[in-house]
């Protein structure tokens, strides 16, 4: 792998230089290359999983829905029971932008329909929007994987 070579001499170099810290980020920490992990490159490994409780998953779904507009009625706590605890924030962000999507679709069939005005027509995600995006939610990564995971941070740990 010339790629992981060059990273390794660019990361030598680096080391004896004391105002550089390099930081790096995967979601596949099982494809790492050992030598990437010794002592003066990557050697402190942290591990950042899936949000676990339903509060991080509502912090998550708050921050992700600040520019988008929410009907008056929704309860992302509500959505939240809905969710399993398996969900990363991308997955997060999947969901709401497909209900986002499902408000968008629901409000272009009404003006079809003729049942609003395109002018009048205002998007706006329902609980129901979300309900849908949660039900069609396939979480990108599966139980099996999450613990392989958490296995790798244990072992890894120095």
């Amino acid at each position: 792998m010339p790629i992981v070579s060059a990273l390794l001499a660019e990361l030598d170099g680096v080391s004896s230089s004391a105002d550089v810290f390099v930081l790096a980020a995967t979601n596949r920490p099982d494809l790492l290359d050992p030598a990437l992990l010794r002592p003066g490159r990557f050697e402190k490994l942290v591990f950042l999983g899936v949000c676990e409780d339903r509060a991080g998953q509502i912090k998550i779904m708050q921050a992700v829905t600040s520019k988008i507009p929410l009907g008056p009625g929704v309860s992302l706590e509500r959505v939240a029971e809905l969710l399993p605890l398996t969900l990363t924030g991308a997955d997060l962000y999947a969901l709401c932008t497909d209900a986002l999507y499902n408000a968008l679709h629901r409000i272009t069939c009404k003006i079809a329909a003729g049942e609003v005005d395109k002018d009048e027509a205002v998007v706006c995600v329902e609980e129901a929007d979300l309900s849908v995006a949660a039900s069609r939610l396939v979480p990108s990564v599966t139980p099996s994987e999450l613990a392989h995971y958490k296995a790798l941070n244990t072992t890894k740990q120095r």
